[in-house]
């Protein structure tokens, strides 16, 4: 019970922690308004203790002048009236002219807080001893013995110390003491000190102090509201954009913002509107390309089929004829007889290409083994990898690697990279190899051949590019077949990864989710193969190129 408390205590702690750690990151309201409310407050701070410092410093220094000033008056005029006052001669004068003097010091001070101590070495045998105004605060203890030395040794001058003064329930009270030195004529000399609480100083600065924290948190939130008021007038716009912006990002190209005044919020929004504008006119004007180029294959490609089946009908009955013909003529049907059937298959690719641009491909899936489809692949491309001297080896998967899948479509991927790899394999063996997960199942198709240049790795998908456009092919081709593939993987949810390295051939890794629902999240055969050799090792590599090149397609990637 105990354990689960403290769980949903810290669950909570933490909650509350990552909250303003979001709202920072996310928001340049908050953290406008949160940057600016704390210099204000370093600021105002700042300022409020140094005139709470200064207010401080100036009354303490007035209030000791003040001091200085009362006690000069107190000194000077009972120095006056006891110099005026006839010699005492007796101890009882000496007495009665003390006990005037002292009475002199508390009419003209204004403290009550007075004593004195005579000072032996300037008095005489009859000087009387010290005295203490009637108080229950101030003594001869609170004194520090530097300070009343310092009275001593220089007549002519005031002396003050600060000191706290006790009061009666263990609290004390700030105070300064000022000395100075009175003359008795012909008796001695006292040292005498006044005390002057700062009481009213120090309500003062508390008031002071008071006010001055009060304005400053006042100006700290008026400052955080103005802010948060004219940042919210200047993000709300700026959140606008950022939501057009998204929307128009997601395809909806008519988010438009509104537009409203001639301030530079203003310019914004009419800016935005007319980018948004022309990307929109260009974009139909893209669209309506497309859609005139895609109906232009397509509507070539269905009325080149008439002609082209006659055609083809005629260049089957010349070529079985082609026994009776002269030499020259022979190799003339021969020859016609092949374009005729590549023409063909170019135009059967050209509206394939066109029913993926218009998106019209559906699949007819069902559960097959990816197996059993590459090997039949490979029976079918036996005959002619032995007419280009290439042997064909193949392993299936270990355990079960039933795909939900096009079976025509998958065919179609790997005879299209089998013959690939026949044709640019120098003769070497081709490797067929399944592979599967719990979630995935996937063949390679590997050459040992020369390899491409990393540039050329980057275009193998591209329609029509071939990377060698004047080395002669013996299985005809037509450009397309690696674009068609990667758009069949693609509707499968796979993808089709590329490796390839000079002098150590190339591998291409088709990757399909066992469900189309599931998507595709690893594939069980590394896009590199096992077997490739460090780099400077390849075996007929280029000189000084060896470079390796891996190239990765996504499912939500867009054909080349």
């Amino acid at each position: 019970m105990s354990d689960a408390l403290t769980g949903t205590l810290g669950g909570r702690l933490l909650a509350l922690i990552r909250r303003p750690a979001a709202a920072w990151r996310n928001s340049l309201l908050f953290r406008t308004v949160l940057i600016s409310a704390g210099a204000t407050t370093v600021a105002i701070v700042v300022a409020t203790v140094w005139a709470a410092l200064a207010i401080q410093a100036d009354l303490y220094d007035a209030r000791i002048e003040r001091s200085q000033v009362d006690t000069a008056r107190a000194i000077d005029f009972t120095q006056h009236f006891v110099n005026e006052e006839p010699p005492a001669t007796d101890l009882a004068a000496i007495q009665a002219l003390r006990g005037r003097m002292l009475d002199n010091l508390a009419t003209a001070s204004s403290t009550d807080l007075i004593v004195g101590f005579p000072i032996a070495e300037k008095s005489g045998p009859d000087m009387p001893s010290g005295f203490t105004r009637p108080n229950d605060v101030f003594d001869e203890s609170l004194l520090s013995d530097g300070f009343r030395e310092q009275v001593r040794l220089l007549p002519e001058q005031q002396w003050y110390q600060p000191l706290g003064l006790p009061l009666g329930d263990g609290t004390e009270v700030p105070a300064v003491v000022v000395g100075q030195q009175l003359t008795l004529p012909e008796v001695g000399v006292y040292e005498v000190y006044f005390a002057y609480p700062l009481s009213d100083v120090a309500q003062t600065l508390a008031y002071v102090q008071g006010v001055l924290l009060v304005t400053g948190v006042a100006l700290v939130v008026i400052v955080g509201v103005v802010v948060w008021l004219v940042m919210r007038s200047v993000a709300a716009p700026v959140v606008d954009v950022s939501r057009a912006s998204a929307r128009f990002a997601d395809g909806d190209l008519s988010a438009r913002l509104a537009e409203s005044g001639s301030d530079e919020l203003a310019t914004l929004a009419k800016s935005f509107n007319q980018m948004a504008d022309s990307i929109e006119h260009q974009i139909r004007e893209l669209a309506e390309l497309s859609l005139v180029q895609q109906r232009f294959v397509s509507d070539v490609s269905h009325e080149l089929r008439t002609p082209l089946t006659t055609i083809q009908l005629a260049s089957e009955v010349i070529h079985a004829s082609r026994d009776e013909f002269d030499p020259a003529t022979a190799r003339s049907a021969e020859l016609l007889h092949d374009q005729v059937a590549r023409f063909g298959q170019l135009l059967t690719d050209l509206l394939e290409i066109s029913r993926y641009d218009a998106g019209s491909v559906e699949l007819t899936r069902e559960d097959a083994s990816l197996s059993e489809i590459v090997e039949q692949v490979a029976e079918s491309m036996r005959q002619v990898a032995w007419q280009n001297d290439t042997e064909l080896r193949f392993r299936g998967a270990d355990g079960d690697d039933v795909v939900e899948m096009d079976p025509r479509r998958v065919r179609r991927i790997l005879r299209n990279l089998v013959g690939n790899a026949i044709e640019h394999g120098e003769h070497e063996p081709v490797e067929l190899t399944v592979a599967q997960d719990d979630t995935s199942v996937a063949v390679s198709v590997r050459d040992h051949g020369l390899g491409m240049k990393p540039e050329h790795v980057e275009r193998v998908f591209d329609r029509f590019w071939r990377a060698d456009p004047s080395r002669q092919r013996t299985l005809g081709g037509t450009g397309l077949g690696l674009s068609i593939a990667l758009g069949d993987a693609r509707l499968h949810g796979g993808t089709i990864d590329v490796w390839s390295q000079l002098g150590q051939g190339t591998q291409f890794v088709v990757t399909l989710p066992r469900n189309a629902d599931m998507g595709l999240l690893s594939s069980p055969i590394p896009t590199e193969p096992r077997d490739a050799l460090p780099r400077g090792d390849g075996r007929r590599a280029a000189a000084g190129d060896t470079e390796t090149i891996v190239v990765r397609n996504s499912p939500d990637q867009e054909d080349a």
